[in-house]
């Protein structure tokens, strides 16, 4: 937030300017900080209200990967980590993360910690990030964490879009035949159809099946994208409900073949949220509650709070981890080695590059594979609609003798 101040320096003279900060409290701090006597200080109301307006956090994953190593290339200079937070805003482009990065800084300057001033900025700093710095803070060793947390988002980026960039291609395929079946069935087909029934030719089956979708398109063509879009509204309300968000998870799982390459994203994401963190110091406890936390599917995510409470009770996590088939008997394996030979971390890392390894490939395969049974589908669909006209209009056309 923007405060407009005046104010008398140290030799008497007045002063006057703006500061961000979070708070008045905040403001009136940073500038007592620099020797300044405040006579006036109010919040600038002439902001404008398109800048209050946010669509998401507006701060791109790069950024933050960015932003991390920076911050540990600063943190191994020994440099002070208020002067790192007031060096970066004024570097930083993005205007968002630049007004984040400020505000830290303020809250810094009035004797915060870095976790807690990060932790006012959810949208941009997860409760996974905000916890490995809080545990950097705890070890004296944030340079390390924030290389740590930029390979684990560099990581973790890949393979997540990886396998989202894998649909784009056949989404924009079938939008796009939509979008021409769409245009054919409601302006060329009833021009050609209405030609063809006037002839008194026969008629075959298919091509009155065409005919008559084509007549529902131009009678009720115009009730579809209104139904489609509250129904899309209600799917979109039902998603955001806990059973919503439970059975949507459960179904992504379900689907033949992507179910399947799911199954490895979400198992990368939770061997790697786990590696990292375990690395760092932080405890089993306090890793597995906030992998839960950022794993981005209910199924696993319930898995793991029920395996939380198991190993509050004194179980181990391979054990808790056994009693559900989401979770292969490999991936248990592997970590009861670990906590028997006390290598769980490396264990953890070598599990999440075998199940990225597993997304990328799997990711691979299904692109490839994609594209052939697109051509053949989109084949048979525009053969099948010119077969039911041009086959009618072959037989007007013999009939006239032409």
């Amino acid at each position: 937030m923007l405060f407009n101040y005046k104010a008398l320096d140290n030799s008497g003279k007045h002063a006057s300017g703006s500061i961000e900060a979070v708070s008045l409290d905040v403001a009136v701090s940073s500038l007592q900080r620099r020797g300044l006597i405040i006579s006036e200080i109010e919040p600038d109301d002439k902001e404008s209200w398109l800048s209050k307006i946010k669509f998401g956090s507006g701060v791109s994953h790069k950024d933050v990967v960015m932003l991390s190593r920076q911050m540990a290339t600063l943190f191994e200079a020994q440099v002070s980590a208020l002067k790192i937070f007031t060096l970066l805003s004024s570097e930083v482009e993005n205007q968002t993360l630049k007004k984040s990065m400020i505000e830290i800084a303020n809250d810094l300057q009035a004797g915060s910690s870095i976790s807690k001033a990060l932790d006012k900025h959810p949208t941009i700093f997860s409760d996974f990030y905000v916890n490995m710095v809080r545990s950097g803070e705890e070890t004296g060793k944030l340079s390390e964490t924030f290389n740590h947390l930029a390979d684990y988002l560099d990581r973790n980026y890949e393979v997540v879009s990886k396998a989202k960039n894998a649909l784009i291609y056949p989404a924009f395929v079938i939008t796009v035949f939509a979008a021409v079946m769409a245009l054919m069935f409601t302006v060329i087909i009833p021009k050609i159809s209405l030609i063809i029934i006037e002839s008194g030719q026969p008629i075959p089956v298919y091509s009155r099946v065409v005919f008559a979708i084509s007549d529902f398109f131009v009678s009720y063509g115009i009730i579809l994208p209104v139904l489609l879009v509250v129904f899309g509204f209600f799917i979109v309300r039902y998603t955001r409900t806990t059973e919503g968000r439970s059975q949507l998870a459960r179904f992504k799982l379900s689907v033949p073949y992507i179910g399947d390459l799911y199954k490895k994203l979400y198992l990368s994401i939770i061997a790697d949220n786990m590696n990292t963190m375990v690395l760092s110091g932080i405890p089993m406890v306090k890793a597995i509650e906030v992998t839960a936390a950022v794993v981005g599917n209910e199924v696993y995510k319930e898995i793991l709070e029920e395996s939380l409470l198991a190993v509050r009770g004194g179980s181990s996590l391979s054990q808790s981890l056994s009693q559900y088939e989401e979770i292969p008997g490999i991936l248990v394996q592997m970590i009861r080695v670990g906590e028997e030979s006390g290598e769980l971390g490396s264990i953890l890392g070598t599990m999440a590059h075998f199940y990225q390894r597993e997304v990328i490939n799997a990711v691979d395969t299904l692109v490839s594979l994609i594209e052939p049974i697109m051509i053949v589908f989109l084949g048979l669909g525009v053969g099948v609609l010119l077969a039911s006209v041009l086959i009618p209009i072959y037989d007007v056309a013999n009939s006239a003798g032409l």
